[in-house]
């Protein structure tokens, strides 16, 4: 198996991660795709085993449903819209930045948007942990998710948590609210309307 040492594996996170200076800088070296291509790329990429499995863990709990309701392609496509739009939000945030952004956060933050208008009374278990207690408890998916986004929004406003980036998973999340609101509309726009009858 190829091993890449800390240079390369430095070199490799900087080409592919999202680092929002790079879409801006005036850089003649610079080509279209090192400024673009990371966009995609970046939601391909994590920080670390805890990173993956936290985005696989969630993806788990959301996606499926999300995933039925869309069908297999449309939700491919919607799910890198969600990562496309998390990330925008977060160079417009910090386009100064040039700290590497990876992880498909933002994307699953979209599903998860999503779900809460799609499937607003279903239930989630969650591990809940009172001092020294544990237990696994359903909540109500409304409950669960926006206290979920509430906590992204005081950090990122907050400046809070240097690593993670807060306002990709805030924007991928009201992609998600955005998408699913304007699915459900048009959906009732085009059903059919009830057959008119004289009685």
């Amino acid at each position: 198996m190829l091993q890449m040492n800390r240079y390369e594996e430095n070199l490799f996170i900087f080409q592919y991660g999202l680092v929002p200076k790079k879409i801006f800088v005036d850089n003649a070296m610079l080509t279209i795709t090192d400024r673009y291509l990371p966009i995609l790329t970046s939601m391909f990429m994590h920080g670390g085993f805890m990173h993956i499995l936290g985005n696989m863990y969630f993806l788990f709990i959301f996606c499926d449903n999300i995933e039925d309701k869309l069908g297999h392609v449309k939700y491919f496509f919607i799910y890198l819209m969600f990562g496309l739009a998390a990330a925008m939000t977060q160079v417009i945030m910090f386009p100064d930045s040039v700290m590497p952004m990876v992880g498909a956060s933002g994307a699953v933050a979209g599903v998860m948007g999503a779900y809460l208008i799609f499937f607003p009374k279903a239930k989630v278990k969650t591990l809940v942990i009172i001092i020294i207690f544990i237990t696994v408890m359903d909540i109500p998916a409304v409950v669960f998710l926006l206290l979920w986004f509430g906590f992204q929004f005081l950090n990122g406003t907050g400046g809070g948590g240097g690593n993670v980036a807060w306002w990709a998973n805030i924007g991928g999340f009201i992609a998600g609210l955005t998408y699913a609101v304007y699915f459900l509309r048009k959906k009732r726009a085009v059903k059919p309307a009830e057959p008119y009858t004289l009685n």
